[in-house]
């Protein structure tokens, strides 16, 4: 049986407050996170695999048909549910973060979106993120997804990498290799001192780029990007010839 790494956080946010307009008209009646593929609601992808991962606590941030995904997540019986009440005021993802903080302690914590959803190479990509966490060289080490293995994403990509597993952005040229996968260890002293009321988690990733601190692991598997409803059918398919 696998030890846990003596860093492994124990705490996550999973963002799940967003309007979902891209994938309107599903999102008129209910919240991103809840949409299903393969008869399984997004948000609970994401709950699984914090779970398998060893993490105890898990915040959910709510807006958008706050007390439909409340009522959702309530049922579960692990890992443990605070949610984070933005019915109020939708902070993006910065801001819900900021916002959470309190419940999440001061040890470095996992922000997942709710709609990142991957097929697992040979070893969980979680748990991959959990054991390469160096504190003590990141400040922030993200999973990222290449671009030629991914599945729904038509952006020119977010990332370089460099060959010790730093990560800059884009920036002016026309592609990069990696996307973000939506998943992410997060040092708590990257939110200290960030403003008030809606913000971008960039506002993190800068801070740590600007130290030389921000850190990527490429996922192993394929990220499957469900932006948008025709995304759905797609990513079924490669789930269903994934477990043959």
């Amino acid at each position: 049986m696998s030890q846990t790494p003596p860093h492994a956080p124990r705490k996550a946010i999973v963002l799940a407050a967003g309007l979902g307009k891209r994938m309107l008209p599903i999102t008129a009646t209910i919240p991103k996170p809840l949409v299903k593929v393969a008869g399984r609601s997004l948000i609970d992808f994401a709950l699984d695999k914090l779970h398998e991962a060893g993490v105890e606590l898990v915040v959910v941030n709510v807006h958008h048909f706050a007390d439909m995904l409340e009522a959702h997540v309530r049922t579960r019986e692990a890992p443990r549910i605070i949610i984070s009440d933005e019915r109020a005021e939708l902070l993006e993802t910065g801001g819900g973060v900021k916002k959470a903080l309190p419940l999440l302690s001061d040890e470095p914590f996992i922000t997942f979106n709710s709609d990142s959803l991957w097929i697992e190479g040979q070893e969980p990509n979680l748990k991959r993120l959990v054991a390469a966490w160096d504190p003590e060289r990141m400040d922030i080490l993200m999973l990222v997804a290449p671009l030629s293995t991914s599945i729904g994403f038509e952006g020119r990509g977010d990332f370089h990498q460099d060959s010790e597993g730093r990560l800059r952005r884009r920036g002016t040229d026309d592609s990069a290799p990696f996307a973000y996968a939506g998943v992410a260890i997060v040092k708590p002293e990257l939110v200290h001192g960030t403003p008030d009321g809606a913000f971008s988690a960039n506002a993190f990733y800068d801070r740590a780029i600007a130290k030389d601190r921000l850190y990527g692991l490429c996922m192993e598997g394929r990220w499957l990007h469900v932006g948008e409803p025709q995304a759905i059918a797609e990513a079924e398919r490669c789930l269903a010839a994934s477990k043959r």
